[in-house]
């Protein structure tokens, strides 16, 4: 990012002006805290990857630090949340885009932060004594830092573009640890699934947030949460809901979209309980909410959310009592209450609201200790088939308290914290009118919680109680303190919040749940006894169909697994099979390996968009009237127009193209010196000859002729194509030309800032070194990297049985006997001293008049190439006293000190600074720091183009002057050891 001078800094007008100065701000807190609570997980992420050599301690020690100290620095910021203050912290990246690293702290997310963080560590502490010697623990905690990053970045977003990133940052880090075991074939799968469910709903979120973005005017979320009416009065806000709506559904694996979640389960068992009860699918319901002040409140955010949620929580609760598998029971009772939150959002009421934040906490409690006392069996008995279980309390006294106690409370039996969320759920669908049926919510709410109390009623019987088995995979037995301890910590705030709720979760609940309506909230009552209201008729009965469905289950699961019903992921296979067998037939329609007709393809469709814009566009009238044509330019031009026809006719004989069209170079560089255009003519012409030398010895290797390929139909058709876009070039170029701009061209500032804000007259030369330095510095690094890929490939290939080949090839023309002329070498070493003199005039004056160290770079690369052609390779190698190599690592570092020198001085990246200085006998002369940048040009141009000559050289050897090969290659002795047959 190049500025454009040390005075044009000072004016503010650089290339940051209009990408965006980094500025940080922020307000309340702890200094920077925020971006450091941010960037913590992922940069810790590399000390377990590195630290597993020490010892799975050192890496489970190194993770649970950084997730301490994350956790450290967002309790430091939690009493100003408390106090109703919010947390900024900005940092201006791209304004111009809308893209700010900006991140704000308030109850929402100070209540997801802490969740993902204190469960997080939790989870890491587990994971420790969980995962066997056999797993790759550094892998595991890498992973889960990055996964942890991503979802505090999501929560903790104040701008939609950057909270995209982190979105799409969960989706791919979740792939990594759902096929964290990727021997097994339905960890990919489901890792696979994932990807594709949550990442296709990622995609119409993006669409969602840009649309949101455009109505508000901004992307910042504080920004867009403030233009509720606006929002919701334009005609974009359908369909930027039901975009926005498709990537929460997606993410938080609301119905249709519900089967991904269970198949995540061959995940180990600490991802399931963080996926399910802190992370991943919790990022949709925090959208949701943290979009609630500006998409609730409509018929269409009650329809779609509300709907969507009721149906998901009666179909999760269904599914989840018949299944078998402890995880995919657990898996399908998340779904459920995902869709009990989602529909308590979808209602759009404060108390709604409250009621979906409280039940946030207390299903992030309860089911991370259940998946971890699920995992703990898992773990003892080797099996999470429930069928192959029961009695499991006697054997394991421990997990069973901690299963019943958070089983109870996903069940919503008091005094448990999620019977406190459970009525405020019913008590607000008691109230809910859907489509003016009044019965409709309540009755299909109570259902759901009658299932759901059913499933948490099994999982404690049907595994725990019952007689003491004989035939358990291994002798089930509690843990040690590593893997109870973590559930047992939830467990013990499930009864905590359900007994004291005022203590333990008013406050916080207060202030996330104004956070999401979009304002204070009044004083939040959380206590076990409202008195004989319809939601607590509503629970009895659930509660006691519970009982009822309990133990009626081997009947019903009889009936269920009889009865014909749609797999979700049988559809969802169908659908990806479909869908990659019409792509392949398109690819393979399409991308037959002819590149010719993908460039005419490409080429027919770039026209026929250009025709239509042309004709039917509104075209100005000219503006400018043209120049009188004199005979010399016309000459000139009917010249390139001839040399270019000839190349189309000859361009099978490749020795008569590359001369045509070294003529056309040759012309064109005249045509910039008529346009009064020297830097380009000299650059031009010096590039002219350069390629023509390096192309010659590349032909070298080549047929002298191409083969006839292409049939006389796709002759015309090509021929027809490329006389199109001449033509529309052409007229677009002549349309530009006639006419004035509407706007200032960004030349005039160029032309009005070289020499005040550059230092120099050579306009051309201060863009290449100031105005657009960054852009030169990457060319010269690109340029470096290709000769040495050369240098690497032509190595490769004298290493290989190409070798043989090349050395025993023989000339198709008859050879000179004189390969170096004496009039040749003679007149190259003359030459020599007088090119790098001017070599060395055009580098010095290229500030000010034309030339630079671009141009001096080919000038000397020309005096040099002239030395090999004329002395022959060998003759020059033996003179070598510097490898070209390091000829471009050094230009390369030099152009990369004088910027850095620029950030030293307090400016931007290759901001150059000059003087003038006077130095007696000498004139006064000017000196500006552009000229250490250019000498960065010069030295990687002539190391490129050196090193690059010198690659193809190695294989320009004739059979009988063994002299010319490269130093450490002996052509003779290989012609003697290689025979014919060998070569062939």
């Amino acid at each position: 990012m190049a500025g454009i001078g040390a005075q044009g800094l000072d004016s503010g007008k650089n290339i940051l002006t209009h990408m965006g100065k980094f500025r940080i701000e922020r307000t309340g807190g702890i200094p920077l805290s925020l971006f450091l609570i941010v960037a913590l997980p992922f940069l810790g992420s590399v000390l377990p990857a590195l630290l597993i050599r020490a010892g799975r301690n050192s890496a489970y020690l190194s993770t649970a630090a950084v997730t301490l100290l994350a956790l450290v620095g967002l309790l430091l910021n939690a009493p100003a949340v408390m106090r109703g203050e919010t947390v900024t912290a900005r940092l201006d990246w791209l304004p111009g885009l809308g893209l700010n690293a900006n991140f704000f702290l308030d109850g929402l997310g100070l209540l997801f932060a802490g969740l993902i963080l204190g469960i997080g560590l939790l989870i890491i502490i587990y994971a420790r004594f969980y995962l066997s010697r056999e797993d790759p623990m550094g892998q595991f905690y890498s992973y889960l830092l990055l996964f942890q990053g991503a979802m505090v970045g999501i929560v903790l977003s104040d701008n939609v573009l950057l909270l995209l990133i982190f979105w799409e940052l969960t989706s791919l880090s979740s792939f990594l640890l759902i096929g964290y075991w990727r021997h097994l074939p339905e960890g990919r799968q489901g890792a696979r699934m994932a990807l594709a469910v949550t990442g296709a709903g990622g995609l119409a979120m993006i669409a969602g947030m840009l649309l949101l973005g455009h109505v508000a005017g901004s992307y910042d979320l504080t920004a867009i949460l403030d233009q509720r009416e606006a929002i919701q009065a334009s005609p974009l806000y359908l369909p930027a809901l039901v975009l926005i709506l498709l990537g929460c559904f997606t993410k938080s694996a609301q119905f249709p979209f519900h089967f991904w979640l269970p198949h995540a389960m061959a995940a180990p068992t600490p991802v399931s309980a963080y996926l399910h009860s802190a992370t991943m699918v919790k990022a949709g319901l925090f959208l949701m909410a943290r979009m609630w002040p500006v998409l609730s409140g409509t018929e269409a955010w009650f329809y779609l959310v509300g709907t969507t949620g009721l149906l998901t929580m009666l179909i999760g609760a269904v599914i989840a009592l018949f299944k078998d598998d402890l995880k995919a029971l657990l898996a399908f009772s998340t779904v459920s209450h995902l869709g009990l939150i989602t529909m308590l959002l979808g209602f759009g009421t404060k108390a709604a609201a409250i009621g979906a934040v409280f039940h946030i906490i207390n299903h992030a409690t309860f089911k991370a200790a259940l998946f971890m006392t699920a995992g703990i069996v898992d773990h003892a008995a080797h099996t999470r088939d429930i069928k192959r279980l029961g009695g499991l309390r006697k054997l394991m006294p421990t997990t069973f308290t901690l299963a019943t106690v958070a089983a109870l409370s996903m069940a919503g039996i008091p005094p448990l914290n999620g019977f406190l969320s459970k009525e405020m759920m019913l008590e607000e669908a008691a109230h809910t009118v859907w489509a003016d049926y009044g019965w409709l919510v309540p009755t299909l709410a109570t259902l759901a919680a009658l299932f759901s109390a059913a499933y948490s009623f099994r999982y404690v019987a049907h595994v725990f109680l019952g007689p003491v088995r004989d035939d358990y995979p291994t002798e089930p037995h509690d843990p040690g303190a590593g893997m109870w301890m973590p559930p047992a910590l939830l467990t013990l705030l499930v009864v905590l919040i359900g007994l004291f709720p005022m203590a333990m979760a008013s406050t916080l609940v207060e202030t996330a749940a104004g956070a999401v309506t979009g304002g204070q909230v009044q004083q939040v009552h959380l206590k076990l006894w409202h008195g004989m209201t319809p939601a607590l008729v509503m629970s009895i009965i659930a509660i006691a169909g519970g009982v009822v469905l309990l133990g009626a289950h081997g009947w019903l699961d009889r009936v269920w697994n009889a009865m014909p019903r749609p797999e979700a992921k049988e559809i969802f296979d169908a659908l990806v099979g479909a869908a990659t067998r019409a792509s392949r037939a398109v690819t393979d329609t399409l991308h037959d390996g002819s590149m010719t007709r993908y460039g005419a393809i490409l080429l027919a469709f770039v026209l026929a968009l250009t025709g239509y814009a042309w004709f039917s566009g509104t075209l100005a009238a000219p503006t400018r009237r043209t120049m009188e044509i004199a005979i010399i330019p016309l000459l000139g031009w009917i010249g390139v127009i001839l040399a270019t026809a000839l190349v189309v006719i000859f361009h099978r004989n490749r020795l008569v193209t590359l001369v045509l069209i070294g003529v056309v170079g040759l012309v064109v560089s005249l045509a910039f010196t008529y346009l009064s255009a020297p830097d380009l003519a000299l650059t031009q012409i010096s590039v002219e000859v350069v390629t023509v030398v390096l192309m010659l010895l590349a032909l070298n290797f080549l047929p002298r002729e191409t083969p006839l390929e292409s049939s006389p139909m796709r002759r015309m058709r090509d021929a027809a194509l490329s006389i199109a876009a001449g033509l529309g070039v052409g007229g677009l170029i002549y349309a530009l030309m006639v006419r004035d701009f509407a706007f200032p061209t960004i030349s005039d500032y160029h032309l009005a800032n070289s020499y005040s804000g550059g230092g120099g007259t050579n306009v051309v030369n201060v863009i290449l070194v100031d105005f657009r330095g960054y852009d030169t510095f990457g060319e010269i690094t690109v340029l470096g990297i290709a000769a040495i890929v050369i240098f690497a490939v032509t190595r490769a290939v004298l290493n290989s049985p190409v070798r043989a080949y090349l050395l025993n090839r023989k000339p198709s023309e008859p050879q000179s006997g004189d390969a170096h002329p004496m009039i040749m070498v003679v007149a190259t070493r003359m030459m020599m001293p007088v090119a790098l003199m001017v070599a060395t005039y055009i580098f010095l004056r290229g500030h000010n008049l034309p030339g630079g160290g671009f141009i001096a770079g080919l000038i000397a690369a020309i005096a040099l190439v002239m030395q090999y052609m004329a002395s022959g390779f060998s003759w020059a190698a033996e003179r070598l006293r510097f490898p070209y190599s390091a000829l471009i690592g050094s230009g390369v570092l030099v152009a990369a000190a004088t910027g850095i020198g620029s950030w030293l001085a307090g400016k931007p990246f290759l901001t150059s600074a000059f003087g003038y200085f006077h130095f007696p006998p000498l004139e006064k002369f000017e000196l500006a720091t552009a000229m250490l940048f250019d000498l960065g040009v010069f030295l990687a141009v002539v190391g490129a183009v050196l090193l690059a000559l010198e690659s193809l050289a190695r294989f320009a050897w004739r059979p009988g002057i063994a002299s010319e090969f490269p130093m450490d290659i002996n052509p003779a002795r290989e012609v003697e050891e290689t025979t014919a047959e060998e070569a062939r």
